[in-house]
């Protein structure tokens, strides 16, 4: 995968599309997947733990409460400044050079950023690096099975938020002439990314999302809309879920 479509000129300089919106409120969605974080991290989040893409910090300070160390990191000068008000341990910087030593930490967080990077391959490198032998990278990132991609698209040189059906559906080279912007990845584009590198697969499933926004707006329908499709996760029908869900661990060599 690696660069981000440079031949496809972007237009417009919104962050919401260039580098995704954080999450500013704390709901059920966040505390689902941060109990999954805590479940795949099995103790390494009392270690030293690395929020790669941190945003304003919502995540990482949760994982500040039961760590040895957490430090977050985000390319969002803006951002970092959010997330310090968090926590004080936050880097302005990108994530495909880290400036942290070899074997610094015990758990890294990739939540829903490998998608904006510049290079995915040479951040999930630079992961590995920084990772410990026997740490965990625990990884959100897009499905190309969802049935919408929700970053918005480009259409006719302007950036129309939403949630667009079907484009990632598309031929590839289609769907990134429509979302230069984001990737949006198949199991097998992960399993290629990870080739070569020191680090092995420990889970790896697909997730629906928390609908949270919906049942704000109707309840009783989201709330069925919510376990309806959080039950498929139990099924083959996941592949159609909302994001990846890959824990990932270094290896000694």
């Amino acid at each position: 995968m690696t660069s981000l479509h440079p031949h496809v000129p972007i237009m417009d300089d919104s962050k919401a599309a260039l580098r995704g919106a954080p999450s500013y409120v704390w709901r059920a969605g966040q505390e689902r997947r941060l109990q999954m974080i805590l479940a795949a991290a099995e103790g390494r989040e009392r270690g030293r733990v690395f929020v790669d893409g941190c945003g304003v910090g919502q995540y990482l300070a949760r994982l500040a409460e039961s760590a040895q160390l957490a430090v977050g990191l985000d390319i969002e000068w803006e951002r970092t400044r959010a997330a310090y008000a968090r926590h004080s341990r936050v880097v302005c910087g990108a994530g495909e050079k880290l400036p942290f030593g070899a074997a610094s930490f015990d758990l890294v967080l990739s939540h829903e950023v490998l998608e904006h990077v510049a290079d995915d391959r040479q951040t999930l490198a630079e992961i590995a690096r920084v990772l410990a032998p026997g740490g965990r990278l625990v990884l959100f990132c897009p499905n190309r099975g969802y049935p919408f991609e929700t970053h918005g698209i480009y259409w006719r040189g302007r950036y129309r938020f939403g949630n667009i059906p079907l484009v990632n559906y598309l031929p590839r080279r289609w769907r990134d002439r429509l979302a230069p912007h984001v990737r949006v990845y198949t199991t097998r584009d992960l399993a290629r990314l990870l080739e070569g590198l020191p680090l092995r697969v420990v889970r790896r499933t697909v997730i629906f999302g928390a609908y949270d926004n919906i049942i704000a707006r109707f309840p009783r329908l989201g709330r069925w809309l919510r376990a309806f499709l959080q039950g498929l996760e139990k099924t083959p029908l996941r592949a159609l879920g909302l994001s990846h869900f890959w824990v990932i661990e270094k290896t000694s060599h």
